[in-house]
């Protein structure tokens, strides 16, 4: 997801800069926002010392101090095989969410079929050449052995949920379709630790079989993303979903898995700001936000919530080429609607990424938990008690 080739990186940045930051302090006072790292040397911002302190610049002045995590112990301890764990199961939303992409690859191939702000496929490429150890598939008994490790060092449970997610599979993978393959993962781990992590799959918007398989396997969150909401961009921008599953079906299959995990349950992402892309785009910024908004509240109507990812453009995607993101004003705008329809329908905090109110994030994309009022209620997953969804 850098902005920059690692080629084109001179000082080996990729394999240093740390998975996130937190924006805190400063002279406008920030209170903790987490933003997820991207590299780009030409960018405004710089990670500095001033007076011995770590520091957000632009253009030479100061915005605010940067804290980093602490390492943790499972970070200093390799499987048996010798992989570490941040090849197999790395931390990210500070500490809070082991994030398992267990298929590297997608099958969505070439430019007729690939999600034209992804770049899944080049990025295997780039890291082979590069020379990191980069699986294209994990094996699920790695994968447990690595939790293992967490489970035993993490002692005080600040890994709250895992993650399973990867590339769409449209054919077959080791002689198995998505919904089996991606299973295997989330039963394994479910047996294993048994009410250790709140459990979230993503993968693409399947059949309400295959959604049921997940929800008795232990999956209790479902991301089944539709990244863009207009029909027309749907098809230019998501070209393989739009051929193998279709923008209607992926729609009503979001809704349908309603049925089987709960509305709060399902929580589709979309890629904000990727709908203002040149040069099939909107390109005015209230065209944009009338589009996304039909979509919030064609789900938040019902019941589910959808979140957002900023578009950040990749440079080995094919709308990452010369593009540039989408205009603050859109971003504050979005944030507003995305609140105001949320608050409308009566809905709850998103289950599954902390606290709402400014202050409180642990997501790295953190915005849309930031703008909700602190005291919102936090959506309870089955089993959950009142006080342990909102703490």
């Amino acid at each position: 997801m850098d902005l920059q080739p690692f080629k084109e990186l001179e000082q080996g940045e990729n394999l240093r800069v740390p998975e996130e930051l937190s924006l805190v302090g400063g002279p406008r006072n920030f209170r903790r926002t987490i933003v997820s790292v991207r590299i780009y040397p030409d960018s405004p911002y710089r990670v500095d010392i001033v007076e011995g302190k770590l520091a957000l610049l632009v253009e030479g002045e100061l915005v605010c101090d940067i804290e980093l995590q602490d390492i943790p112990e499972y970070y200093r301890r390799d499987l048996r095989s010798g992989k570490t764990i941040t090849e197999i199961a790395p931390t990210i939303e500070w500490g809070s969410l082991v994030y398992l992409t267990v298929y590297r690859k997608c099958q969505y191939f070439g430019f007729k079929e690939e999600c034209q702000f992804c770049d899944i496929n080049e990025n295997v490429r780039q890291q082979k050449e590069a020379g990191r150890p980069y699986d294209t598939v994990k094996a699920v008994e790695e994968v447990v052995e690595a939790l293992e490790i967490i489970d035993e060092t993490d002692v005080e449970k600040r890994t709250r949920a895992y993650t399973i997610t990867g590339g769409s599979i449209t054919r077959h993978l080791r002689g198995q379709d998505e919904a089996t393959f991606y299973e295997a993962y989330a039963r394994a781990i479910n047996s294993r630790f048994p009410g250790r992590w709140i459990s979230k799959m993503v993968v693409q918007a399947l059949p309400l079989d295959d959604v049921r398989r997940f929800r008795d396997a232990g999956v209790q969150i479902y991301h089944p993303n539709y990244e863009v909401w207009d029909r027309r961009l749907f098809s230019i921008i998501c070209p393989g979903k739009e051929d193998y599953v279709g923008r209607d079906e992926w729609m009503k299959r979001i809704v349908a898995a309603a049925e089987v995990f709960g509305p709060s349950q399902v929580i589709p992402n979309f890629v904000a700001g990727v709908e203002m892309a040149a040069p099939h785009g909107f390109s005015r910024i209230e065209d944009a936000l009338a589009s996304t908004g039909e979509g919030l509240d064609y789900f938040m109507s019902r019941g589910i919530t959808p979140r957002f990812t900023v578009w950040c453009p990749e440079p080995l995607s094919v709308l990452g080429r010369d593009q540039g993101a989408a205009p603050l004003e859109y971003h504050v705008g979005l944030l507003r609607l995305w609140r105001e329809t949320l608050l409308r329908y009566n809905l709850p905090a998103p289950p599954g990424y902390g606290l709402p109110g400014v202050g409180n994030a642990v997501f790295s994309v953190s915005s849309f938990m930031d703008a909700l009022p602190g005291d919102l209620e936090v959506a309870r997953l089955p089993g959950e008690s009142e006080v342990a969804a909102n703490s």
